[in-house]
């Protein structure tokens, strides 16, 4: 089975590194804990109001710092491990995450009140508590998630990429190298636009279950980069020189496109949930219909496309399938598929949750000024 998905290079450990590659995710579950914990950060409000007291949430933010520190360790090799250790050990941590989510997620849901959520495994899947923070909110669950998820994301794929070249040295591949710096640099500009985040679907809507813990600690961290699972085995396509720079330049140009319109989005949405009279860049005039106390936008990123910001989340996967230069091998499209279906299924949930915050009569009214869901001109 392995020999026909082409990952049976995944699979060479020994009973020892096994084991070792099972507990590598607790390990580093354990250190992100202190790290959240320790490592000094900035105490700011979020969008999401307490529901106690009415007041927006506090949150205190240094996922930044624990990121370009891990990246050192890393790089260093300051805990005795090779480079490409993650990748190498990558099946037998998707496993040991995963058993380690279940058990954290069991602690998480059932220690909170039972409120909406009744029937016990939906409960247990999307859980009950919207926020879950520790020690004065010097830890917030959400907030760990995501410095997980994130830095594992960038280290996964950098490992990959050492021992892409490991095994192939001149003849590697540069592509495993884009792949890995588009996510280093996704997951930097997640951290740089933290306090962005806090305005986001994840913290605004999600409770803290299954879905949102083993998403952000295994799916994000690990998951993300399942292309690598079959694509670092495979060298340099050896394209001519005049291909292989439309190739790397191309594909490299496609991911800033999507990373701009996400971007560009998410920043535009932050600016006017904060400052909802201010010029977005100082050039684009925010515009929005009205319903109550509510404002729906729709100017700049957001006249394109309802969830113009999702357009750009499908960009970014299409342009790590074309990453690899081996364009028909499935392996590199796993997250470009993904990604769009995720997106499909998060519009449809947007589409239903806003229906209920501003009113079917405005949603309609928005629908008739903003016609396409993500794609302007196609859907």
């Amino acid at each position: 089975m392995a020999d026909w998905l082409g990952i049976d290079h995944l699979l060479d450990l020994d009973r020892t590194e096994a084991i070792w590659g099972f507990f590598t995710p607790w390990i580093l579950y354990a250190v992100f804990f202190v790290a959240h914990v320790v490592v000094p950060g900035r105490r700011v409000h979020g969008y999401v109001a307490d529901r106690d007291t009415g007041e927006p949430r506090t949150y205190r933010l240094n996922g930044l710092v624990v990121f370009l520190l891990a990246q050192i360790v890393w790089w260093l090799q300051l805990t005795g491990l090779p480079r490409d250790w993650f990748y190498r050990s990558t099946i037998y941590a998707v496993v040991g995450g995963t058993v380690l989510a279940l058990m954290l997620n069991t602690v998480a849901v059932f220690t909170q009140p039972k409120g909406e959520v009744k029937n016990p495994f939906m409960a247990w899947w999307f859980g009950r508590a919207q926020e879950i923070q520790l020690f004065d909110s010097r830890f917030d669950f959400k907030m760990y998630i995501n410095i997980v998820g994130a830095t594992m994301l960038s280290l996964n794929a950098l490992s990959a990429a050492a021992w892409n070249y490991d095994r192939f040295g001149d003849d590697a591949n540069p592509g495993v190298y884009l792949f890995a710096a588009f996510f280093t640099f996704y997951a930097l500009d997640f951290f740089i636009h933290e306090r962005v985040h806090l305005y986001t679907y994840d913290l605004i809507h999600e409770n803290v279950g299954l879905k949102l813990i083993w998403g952000g600690l295994v799916v994000f961290g690990w998951g993300f980069v399942l292309p690598l699972w079959g694509m670092a085995a495979h060298p340099d396509p050896e394209f001519s020189t005049g291909w292989r720079y439309f190739w790397l330049i191309g594909t490299s140009l496609l991911f800033l496109v999507g990373w701009g319109i996400g971007r560009g989005a998410n920043l535009q949405k932050y600016t006017f949930k904060r400052w909802p009279d201010r010029k977005f860049l100082g050039i684009i005039e925010p515009q929005y219909i009205s319903a109550g106390e509510r404002k729906i936008l729709c100017s700049g990123f957001w006249r394109p496309a309802r969830h113009f910001n999702y357009l750009g989340e499908t960009l970014l996967g299409l342009s790590t399938a074309l990453a690899f230069g081996h364009f028909t091998h499935l392996w590199a499209w796993v997250y470009a598929i993904f990604v769009t279906s995720l997106v499909i299924q998060r519009q449809m949930d947007d589409e239903r949750q806003c229906i209920e915050k501003y009113g079917a009569d405005k949603w309609a009214e928005y629908k008739e000024r903003v016609r396409y869901r993500i794609v302007p001109g196609i859907y």
